[in-house]
């Protein structure tokens, strides 16, 4: 399962999907495991982290980056500088 980075996520973009309008999670630096129930689509606002997945491909996400999380996907997250992002679970 492939993680999906745009970056950096374009002005048009954020203003067609209303991602503003999106909730907003935040997470100090840490380490944990995740499952993705469902698609999760979000913006990184603030921060930057590492994201490895079963596979063990490794992504990096950063401030700008618009990323798009398959439902199903297991990872390990190690959040380097405090994150802050919108985000939309489902489709």
């Amino acid at each position: 399962m492939k993680i999906l980075i745009k970056s950096p996520c374009s002005a048009s973009v954020i203003i067609q999907y209303g991602i503003k309008n999106w909730p907003i999670w935040e997470c100090e630096p840490s380490n944990f495991s995740w499952n993705y129930r469902e698609k999760e689509i979000c913006l990184i606002i603030e921060g930057e982290a590492e994201i490895k997945t079963e596979a063990g491909e490794i992504y990096t996400i950063k401030a700008g980056d618009l990323v798009e999380f398959p439902a199903g996907l297991s990872c390990d997250w190690r959040i380097i500088k405090s994150l802050k992002k919108h985000f939309r679970l489902g489709e």
